[in-house]
């Protein structure tokens, strides 16, 4: 199949595109951004439009994984029809979806709920590429936007690009949108980190003066739920639990952050 007789998407978005995570702009309820790291597009509803994604770039309108050969030629399609979205999946690897959903090669596919949703599919080394979809509700922005009110942004914690690194290893999880995520160990990120950057001194104990510093800087801004004295006994992992969801939350963290941890 080539792009000959494919409906032209209407407006293509650029690989400096910032995470639909963040969400979109103002546009025609229904409406459908997809987006890679090379870029992406946004599409507007109609019955029976298709968006084609895997990695062959001259057959596909969204170019995934183009690099890795475990990622299909036309690994999954997007279609609109009963005034929704759905995604489907026609390459060999499964496609994750939220909550650790698996969306097999030729099963019945899924509809995508208004707002944000990261897929991702495993390549080759234990990568996984991301794409991610933003459907735009019936007052075309965020969710929860009222019709006459414009949309309110979240408060995005500042991060230094070490504490980003630090806190992507060990909340990958979050990013992945993992059904009952909860953050590494310190050792697992401290791991993970010197493997990725050797001889940058990644231990234990620096992880953990990183995170420890960042929840006690959130907490001092009023964020709930980051000291002992809030939660109480037993303590468990709650306050790192909390910390991750609310980085989540306010979309201070967001998927495409995996990249960080992406061997060159």
């Amino acid at each position: 199949m080539t792009r000959a007789g494919k409906a032209l998407p209407d407006k293509r978005l650029p690989a400096t595109h910032d995470s639909l995570a963040f969400g979109v702009p103002s546009s025609a309820p229904g409406t459908m951004y997809a987006l890679v790291s090379s870029g992406g597009l946004a599409v507007p509803p109609r019955e029976g439009r298709t968006v084609l994604f895997g990695r062959n770039r001259p057959e596909v309108h969204v170019c995934i994984g183009e690099d890795d050969r475990h990622i299909s030629r036309h690994h999954g399609r997007l279609v609109h029809r009963d005034e929704q979205w759905w995604v489907g999946n026609v390459g060999r690897r499964p496609i994750r979806l939220p909550e650790s959903r698996l969306l097999f090669t030729d099963e019945e596919p899924v509809p995508l709920t208004e707002g944000y949703t990261p897929l991702f599919i495993r390549g080759s080394g234990g990568r996984e590429h991301l794409l991610e979809l933003y459907v735009a509700g019936r007052d075309g922005q965020r969710r929860g936007a009222g019709r006459d009110e414009a949309t309110t942004p979240p408060r995005t914690w500042r991060l230094t690009t070490t504490e980003r690194l630090a806190l992507t290893a060990l909340g990958q999880r979050y990013l992945r949108h993992e059904a009952g995520a909860q953050p590494l160990s310190r050792r697992e990120a401290a791991a993970c980190l010197d493997r990725l950057r050797p001889g940058e001194g990644w231990t234990i104990k620096r992880v953990e003066h990183l995170l420890l510093g960042v929840r006690g800087r959130l907490s001092r801004a009023g964020v709930p739920g980051l000291t002992r004295e809030e939660v109480g006994e037993p303590v468990g992992n709650a306050l790192n639990d909390n910390l991750f969801r609310e980085l989540m939350v306010s979309t201070t963290l967001v998927p495409p952050d995996l990249d960080w941890l992406h061997e060159d």
